[in-house]
């Protein structure tokens, strides 16, 4: 390490610096720098508690510059909301004073319009009473004028009205006489006319349900009955014969039976079927067997024909499969004549005429219903008739008579 040296200011000489130089030297440079450092410590702590000091005034000036602030903000705060409200309340006031304005307006206007009204009112009033005494004016002058008409065509079609009606009175006599002589006359010929439209019907009933059957009509003034129906099977072979009779009357008569069983005989009838709307007291169904001869009502008939026809293809298949058995006829002949057949036939029979009853009752309401609205149209025309007469009767020949209220040729107007 090398050794320290000091050179004098005054002389520039150097001098080694030693412990006996600078013991001395040191102490007093130490304690100076002791004491510099004490004045310096105590002066910063003196500092230190002046700028704590400082700090907190500064820090309260600053929270009082704070608080001034911020009441003055509040103050200008609250200034600006008061003077906003006034503007507000100043708008809303100008607001209601024109809302006010103009209810009073729409008041006025109203007042205005229930004036109108009611002079409308009072105006359309007083036009209802102008046109009720007008339509009774017109109404009491077209009473007067009907009144003074209908009293002039009456004095001017009395007289030509009395012979008009005794030229009625007589045509209407005669009419009458023709009527009854009419009457008289389709009386007498509708048992007649019923009875042929009832053979017709079964004629044609029989055409219709056996096409290969042989059907005749025996013509007028000849002896025998009213239809023929060869039966035949569908080869063509000749399986019989049945011979009906119709009768279309108001009571059955006895006298029927010979007279058919004669026929039957005379033409080689296998079978006899008479045809009645009448049918013998005795017989309380719709068909039955009387001394040999089957009797039925019209709407049985093709039924009972059905089951007599397949007696006769049953007979005649058994003749040919065994021809020359008698036994076996006349078991199938027992069995036509006997109760089991007239048994079988009756249960088809009581089908059919279910069948039929319902088909009765059907039309007999259709009938009903024609003939109310029949009889509501005849008071329909009859009203109106009357309706047109009274009419006429002010109007007189002034008003054409409707080509469906004339009379027909002959009867007058």
């Amino acid at each position: 390490m090398s050794k320290l040296t000091i050179t004098c200011p005054k002389c520039r000489a150097d001098f080694e610096l030693t412990d006996s130089l600078a013991g001395p030297l040191v102490a007093a440079t130490r304690a100076e720098m002791q004491a510099r450092v004490d004045a310096a410590e105590s002066a910063a702590r003196t500092a230190a508690m002046d700028a704590s000091i400082a700090k907190a005034d500064i820090e309260r000036d600053i929270e009082f510059k704070v608080s001034e602030k911020a009441k003055e903000i509040r103050l200008q705060e609250a200034a600006k909301v008061q003077q906003s409200m006034k503007a507000d309340f100043a708008r809303e006031q100008g607001i209601a004073v024109q809302a006010q304005q103009e209810a009073e307006e729409l008041r006025s206007k109203l007042i205005v319009a229930q004036k109108a009204q009611a002079e409308a009112v009072r105006k359309e009033r007083e036009l209802d009473e102008r046109e009720r005494e007008l339509n009774l004016t017109i109404e009491t002058r077209i009473s007067n004028a009907t009144s003074t008409i209908r009293s002039s065509a009456m004095r001017e079609s009395n007289e030509a009205n009395r012979l008009k009606l005794l030229e009625k009175d007589t045509l209407l006599e005669s009419l009458q006489k023709k009527i009854e002589d009419l009457n008289q006359k389709l009386t007498q010929g509708s048992q007649q006319t019923q009875g042929e439209i009832q053979e017709l019907d079964l004629e044609q009933q029989l055409r219709a349900r056996f096409p290969h059957d042989e059907i005749s009509e025996v013509g007028k003034g000849v002896n025998g009955a009213d239809v023929t129906q060869i039966v035949n099977a569908p080869s063509g072979t000749r399986c019989g014969l049945i011979l009906w009779e119709s009768k279309r009357t108001k009571s059955f008569s006895a006298g029927w039976l010979p007279k058919l069983r004669e026929d039957g005989r005379q033409a080689g009838a296998d079978l006899l079927v008479l045809v009645s709307t009448v049918l013998p007291g005795d017989l309380t169904t719709t068909f039955g067997l009387v001394d040999g001869i089957w009797i039925c009502k019209p709407d049985a008939a093709m039924t009972l024909v059905m089951a007599l026809r397949m007696t006769l293809l049953a007979v005649h298949n058994t003749k040919q499969v065994q021809a020359g058995m008698r036994t076996k006829s006349e078991e199938v002949y027992q069995y036509v004549t006997g109760p089991q057949f007239r048994h079988r036939v009756e249960a088809l029979v009581e089908a059919f005429t279910t069948l039929q009853d319902d088909l009765t009752a059907e039309q007999k309401a259709m009938q009903r219903a024609w003939a109310k609205r029949a009889a509501q149209i005849e008071r329909v025309m009859t009203n109106t008739s009357g309706m047109f007469g009274d009419l006429q009767g002010i109007a007189g020949k002034a008003l054409p008579e409707p080509e469906g209220l004339k009379l027909s040729a002959g009867g007058g107007e």
